[in-house]
């Protein structure tokens, strides 16, 4: 039988993370939620008010046979700016984090290094001010966000934000589409 491994990954709104990973070989499944916060099964309102304390989240279940959870981070590097502190874009407050939740001491060290090595390299104009937090109770979202951009491929923020950083995605990994 194999052994999948889950990471928890926040990145700004978690549509676009979501339909990013979804198109991921070797990624099992992307689940839109919150973690991070004390606030027990916390709403979307809630999250969206920061009141929670929650980040928007994306679980991904991905098989390491596969993908490794460094190629996880690489994408996830270039799907969102890791320069913005509580702000993606528009989406602005600590529920858009940008924040690597782990699950295992080698996750842990696995970003501690991604982290280390694109500081040293220069990877960004302005420092990465991406955390890395011991992963905590992850909440699924709502039905209806999941597979959002799926379902809803003509709103206006799937159009404007999530279509693009999944294009971006689609160019910059060809050989990890699914």
């Amino acid at each position: 039988m194999p052994v999948h491994e889950i990471t928890t990954l926040g990145g700004g709104c978690f549509w676009c993370l979501e339909a990013v990973f979804r198109e991921t070989k070797g990624v099992i499944s992307a689940v839109s939620g919150y973690m991070g916060g004390p606030t027990p099964n916390p709403t979307y309102r809630e999250v969206c008010s920061g009141s929670s304390g929650h980040v928007e989240v994306v679980q991904v279940t991905f098989d390491p046979a596969e993908i490794s959870f460094r190629e996880i981070l690489e994408i996830f590097f270039v799907i969102h700016d890791p320069t913005t502190l509580n702000r993606q874009g528009n989406d602005a407050g600590t529920q858009y984090r940008s924040v690597i939740f782990t699950h295992s001491p080698e996750q842990a060290n696995t970003a501690h290094a991604i982290l280390a090595e694109m500081t040293a390299a220069g990877a960004f104009a302005d420092p990465i001010v991406t955390a890395r937090e011991e992963a905590s109770r992850f909440w699924i979202g709502e039905e209806y966000h999941q597979d959002y951009l799926n379902r809803n491929p003509y709103q206006s923020y799937c159009m404007f934000v999530v279509a693009p950083k999944l294009e971006k995605f689609r160019k910059t990994f060809t050989t990890r589409r699914k």
